[in-house]
């Protein structure tokens, strides 16, 4: 087997719309670069994600230097949206947390509604490096994370993908496999790695940038979102079920918190700075 390398590396430059591959992204100590800096909010300021609405899978943001985005959606006229002005924020609810962001232009609000079909609103983080703590039974004082749902990286890896759907296929659902990496959202995808050898991950390098793997990710119905369609099928939780479960989470991937800053590349080495002596937890069966 050959040595493990960035195999892709993703941002999602509003939290819950398409993702955008890139071949390179600077770390910052709350994620990527551009990563997950935006996201959209309902008329009680609560976060809204392809949970409550999967057609946010059909939008895309692409990202403009100095942080802006062009928002577009299949048949549409593209919007161009500016980084606001920090004077005014307002508290947003992010799953458990709040977190004080800033209201785009309403031009933002009146695009995205009338692609959903429902009132939203596009809001910004204009300083991640202190609105937001990382959970403290994870991370350290002072780390902070971005839009994302809890850590500042999400990893999955290659090997892992391909066990998986091995598992749908010997399911009884194979008409549903094999799924891409894309139902999974990460950050950064590792290749040339066994199977499930990411579970007994403490700390990576990629490249020259190391990152602690902190906590396996706990998936939700958004995997089985299909990010071309924003149709919903059963796979993979009802695998994840069955195979990686621990308690009432279904899991694939690991989340990370940078120990450093710098810049990622696919082909960069990928080398394991500690691991756990024996897999943790749960294992394929």
């Amino acid at each position: 087997m050959r040595s493990p390398a960035l195999g892709a590396v993703y941002i999602h430059p509003v939290k819950s719309l398409a993702a955008q591959a890139v071949g390179e992204a600077v770390v910052e100590p709350w994620g990527l670069d551009g990563d997950r800096r935006w996201m959209l909010i309902d008329s009680a300021s609560r976060v809204v994600t392809q949970r409550q609405q999967p057609r946010m899978a059909l939008l895309s943001a692409e990202p403009l230097p100095g942080g802006g985005v062009v928002l577009s959606a299949p048949g549409c006229p593209a919007l161009t949206v500016g980084v606001p002005d920090p004077a005014r924020t307002i508290t947003a609810v992010l799953h458990r947390n709040t977190v004080e962001v800033v209201p785009a232009a309403p031009e933002a609000h009146a695009w995205l509604g009338a692609r959903l079909g429902a009132e939203v609103r596009l809001v910004h983080l204009d300083e991640p490096s202190h609105r937001r703590p990382v959970d403290p039974e994870f991370g350290r004082p002072g780390e902070t994370v971005s839009l994302a749902d809890g850590f500042p990286l999400l990893l999955t890896a290659r090997a892992s993908l391909d066990a998986l759907n091995a598992l749908v296929a010997r399911g009884g659902h194979p008409h549903e496999g094999p799924l891409p990496m894309d139902r999974f959202r990460p950050n950064v995808v590792v290749e040339g790695t066994e199977p499930w050898a990411e579970d007994r991950w403490v700390r990576i390098a990629i490249g020259e940038v190391v990152l602690r793997v902190v906590k396996p990710c706990g998936r939700c119905v958004i995997t089985t979102t299909d990010q071309r369609t924003a149709e919903r099928g059963t796979e993979p939780l009802r695998t994840l079920a069955r195979h990686r479960r621990d308690g009432k989470q279904l899991l694939f991937g690991q989340n990370l918190i940078p120990e450093g800053t710098g810049t990622i590349r696919a082909g960069d080495p990928v080398r394991v700075l500690e691991r756990r002596p024996d897999p943790s937890p749960p294992v394929p069966r």
